[in-house]
């Protein structure tokens, strides 16, 4: 300590000691019994911490006090280049703040350095990232999510956001808070579309295009707001009545399932009867036209048949009318019991030949009664 180098002999601070291991009170440690060697003395207190004073006036500028500042000073730049030191990942972009106003250009990713704390950096992500918007993102409102179709039905629409920051600037200093005005924003913009449209488009029909209007009408608003960001899609994940009138609206629709399924049986009943009578019709008419072109063929023989025999009997008048009258009385008395008579002998014997050629049974009967009698 700094007493053992005062007064050149070893004395203590108020002078009283004497030399010899004395104390600062005169009077020297108290020494082992039994044995006058120092190999079992204890190591000597103040002596270690004068050793260890010196060593630290050699190893500090300055002594021991002007150390505590040069201490000190070092743990100072140490935190201040830790504050001025900063990593911006990948998926990240950082904007710098010199007295809160941010600069032009953009910490891409990578180890920046800023003067900390007159600069400032502000770290956003810039990947696609989800706004959950209904039920399922409210736990405290089981309300949320519920609106008011156009056919004036209610339904509980679980949608999500899909967007990505595509200006961090904006982004941070246009909108106080951002994710909230997003989330507020597309549950008015599904409200408004859900509102034109009746409750069958958003359970199934339609969900596509309806997916397609909000998305439209929330980039148009967040544009409207400077806000910086980029919609990339509004997918509808679940959309459903109100548990309270869940099974109500399930007996609906098996209603209207079972209507449609009528509505089918229907319809494949009329089609079938509609082909048969279509096949019936066409065959009627291919008959009709048979029958047509049959009459007509005939005609146009007869006509034609007529013409020739005209035009023969205008060659030789004569010999065509006995023609015709031969033939005309041959196809009347071909079938008919024949009875020849003369103007000079009367009755002619007439022998039959063609009846001979005729067997019994096949004779007509009144012939059979008559050869009878």
């Amino acid at each position: 300590m700094p007493w053992s180098n005062q007064n050149g002999g070893g004395g203590g601070p108020w002078g009283g000691g004497g030399g010899n291991n004395q104390g600062p009170w005169g009077q020297g440690p108290n020494r082992p019994r039994g044995g006058g060697g120092g190999g079992n003395q204890p190591p000597d207190l103040e002596d270690l911490i004068r050793r260890g004073q010196d060593r630290l006036k050699n190893v500090v500028p300055g002594g021991f006090n002007g150390g505590v500042f040069v201490i000190i000073a070092l743990v100072i730049a140490a935190f201040w280049a830790v504050q001025a030191v900063y990593t911006v990942q990948p998926d990240e972009r950082g904007v710098e703040l010199r007295f809160g106003k941010p600069k032009s250009e953009l910490a891409m990713p990578g180890l920046h350095f800023h003067l900390w704390p007159i600069e400032q950096v502000e770290i956003v992500k810039v990947t696609e990232q989800q706004q959950n918007v209904g039920s399922r993102s409210s736990a405290s409102n089981p309300s949320a999510g519920l609106m008011l179709s156009g056919d004036q039905n209610i339904v509980s629409v679980q949608f999500s956001v899909l967007y990505t920051v595509s200006d961090p600037q904006a982004y941070l200093f246009n909108l106080e808070d951002p994710a909230q005005t997003l989330q507020q924003v597309s549950e008015s913009a599904m409200r408004e579309v859900v509102g034109r449209r009746p409750a069958q488009d958003v359970f199934r029909d339609n969900r596509e295009e309806i997916s397609t209007q909000v998305r439209a009408i929330i980039q148009g608003t967040m544009d409207n707001y400077g806000a910086g960001i980029a919609i990339n899609a509004v997918p509808i994940e679940d959309a459903a009545p109100p548990r309270e009138v869940a099974e109500a609206f399930e007996e609906v629709q098996r209603a209207q399932q079972d209507e449609d399924r009528f509505v089918e049986e229907s319809n494949q009943y009329s089609n079938q009867r509609l082909g048969q009578a279509r096949g019936q019709a066409a065959q009627i008419r291919e008959e009709a036209a048979a029958y047509k072109n049959q009459v007509v063929n005939e005609a146009e023989g007869e006509a034609a048949r007529f013409v020739s025999i005209y035009e023969e009997y205008r060659k030789a008048p004569d010999v065509t009318r006995q023609r015709i009258y031969l033939e005309t009385m041959e196809n009347v008395l071909r079938n008919s019991n024949k009875i020849i008579i003369d103007e000079k002998q009367g009755v002619v014997p007439y022998l039959p030949l063609n009846e001979l050629t005729r067997q019994p049974g096949n004779q007509p009967a009144g012939q059979n009664a008559a050869g009878g009698n």
